[in-house]
C-alpha cells in the first residue's frame, strides 16, 4: 500500500510539471526580443536585420532558465501537495478495505468500511459490507447449530450411557425390553445424525437432485397412505381432498416425499386424540400446492417465524417425551427451497390447530 501511494504520488508530480512547464518552455522559445522596435513581436514576424544574435541568445537562455527555476519551485510545490491531497483521497478507501479485510480474517465479523471515495470504491465498500454481514450471519448460525446440535445429542447419549451403567450394576436387568428402549435411543441418534447431514447439503446447494415429471398427486396420494395406520393408532382422522385429474411437476419424488412425511408427522405428533389431519392438493398459477392441515395444539402468532428453525419447540417441556429430533420442519424447508419453492406455516393461536403449505413450481 505505501508503495502504491509513491508511485501515485511521483505520477501526479509528473504529470503537474509537465502541464505547468510547457507553456512556459514554448513562451520563453517564442518570446519577445530585448527593448527596442521589435518588442512585442513574435520572433518569426520580425525583421532579421533587427537580430542582435549574441545579445538575444544571453537574454533568452537567462530569461528561460529564470522562468524555469521559478516554475519547478511553484509548481513542485503545488504538484507536492496536490499529489499528496489526490494521493490520500484515492488510497483512503483502499486502506479501509485493507484493514476491514484484515478484521475479517481475524474473526472479527461485525467490522464494517466507510463508503467513500469514488463512486466504483464506494461500490466495492457496500459489497464487502454486505459480505461481512453475510459472514457474520453464517457464523452466528453455525454456532447456534452446534449448541443445539450439542444439546440435542446430549439427551439420548445420557440415557444409553445411564441405561448400561445400570445394566452393568445390576439395577436393570439384561431384558429383551431393556435392549428395545437402547435400541430406540440409538435409532434417534441415527436419524438425527441423518437429518443434520441432509440440512447441511440442502443449505450448501449440495443436495443430490434428480428432476423426473412426476404425478404428484399420485405420490401424495400414497404417502398419506402409509400414515393411516400410525394415524388410527392415535385416534386420529387422517383425510385427504386431492385433485381430481393427475398433477405433472418436475420434481425429486422420493424429496418431496420425505419433505411431506416431515409435515404429516409433524402433525400427527402434536394433534391429540379424536383430532384430524387433512391433506389437500391443488395447483395454481403454475404451482403445486400441498397443505397438511391438523387440529392440534397450534403456534403462538409470535412463534410462527420460529417453526422452521433447528430444533424448534413449541413447547420443550412437553415435546421432550415425543418422537422426533426437531429438524423435521427444518429439513422439509430446506428440500421444498432446493426444488425453487417455499413452505409457509400458518396458525390461529395455541390450540388452534395449524396449517402448513407446500409450494412447488411445475416446471422446477
Amino acid at each position: 500500500m505505501n508503495r502504491l501511494w509513491i508511485w501515485i504520488s511521483l505520477v501526479i508530480v509528473g504529470v503537474v510539471l509537465i502541464v505547468t512547464l510547457f507553456p512556459v518552455v514554448y513562451r520563453n522559445l517564442t518570446s519577445d526580443m530585448p527593448p527596442g522596435r521589435g518588442a512585442g513581436i513574435p520572433l518569426e514576424q520580425r525583421d532579421p536585420e533587427e537580430f542582435q544574435p549574441e545579445e538575444f541568445r544571453q537574454l533568452v537562455e537567462r530569461r528561460f532558465w529564470n522562468n524555469i527555476s521559478r516554475t519547478l519551485v511553484v509548481g513542485a510545490l503545488v504538484a507536492l501537495v496536490a499529489g499528496v491531497l489526490l494521493t490520500r483521497w484515492l488510497v483512503a478507501p483502499l486502506r479501509e478495505l485493507e484493514r476491514g479485510a484484515r478484521a475479517v480474517t481475524e474473526h472479527q465479523w461485525d467490522h464494517r468500511v466507510p463508503a467513500r471515495g469514488s463512486r466504483e470504491m464506494r461500490s466495492v465498500a457496500i459489497s464487502f459490507n454486505q459480505m461481512a454481514t453475510d459472514l457474520e450471519h453464517e457464523e452466528t448460525l453455525r454456532r447456534n447449530m452446534l449448541a443445539d446440535v450439542s444439546h440435542e445429542l446430549r439427551h439420548p447419549i445420557h440415557i444409553i450411557a445411564g441405561n448400561l451403567q445400570a445394566i452393568l450394576d445390576g439395577v436393570y436387568p439384561l431384558s429383551m425390553e431393556e435392549i428395545d428402549r437402547l435400541l430406540d435411543q440409538t435409532q434417534n441418534l441415527t436419524t438425527l445424525v441423518d437429518d443434520l447431514h441432509e440440512l447441511a447439503l440442502a443449505e450448501a446447494h449440495d443436495l443430490p437432485m434428480e428432476m423426473r415429471e412426476t404425478d404428484v398427486n399420485a405420490l401424495v396420494a400414497n404417502t398419506v397412505e402409509i400414515f393411516q395406520p400410525l394415524a388410527g393408532d392415535k385416534g386420529i382422522a387422517l383425510k385427504t381432498e386431492l385433485s381430481p385429474q393427475p398433477i405433472f411437476a418436475q420434481v425429486d419424488a422420493p424429496r418431496i416425499r420425505q419433505a411431506l412425511q416431515n409435515l404429516l408427522g409433524n402433525a400427527l405428533r402434536y394433534t391429540p386424540q379424536g383430532g384430524q389431519v387433512k391433506v389437500v392438493m391443488n395447483s395454481s398459477e403454475g404451482n403445486v400446492v400441498i397443505q397438511v392441515q391438523d387440529t392440534g395444539i397450534g403456534i403462538p402468532p409470535e412463534e410462527i417465524e420460529r417453526v422452521f428453525d433447528r430444533f424448534y419447540r413449541v413447547d420443550s417441556s412437553r415435546d421432550r417425551d415425543l418422537p422426533g429430533t426437531g429438524l423435521g420442519l427444518a429439513v422439509a424447508q430446506a428440500i421444498v427451497q432446493s426444488h425453487g419453492g417455499r413452505v409457509e406455516a400458518q396458525s390461529q393461536g395455541v390450540d388452534q390447530g395449524s396449517t402448513f403449505t407446500m409450494i412447488l413450481p411445475i416446471e422446477g
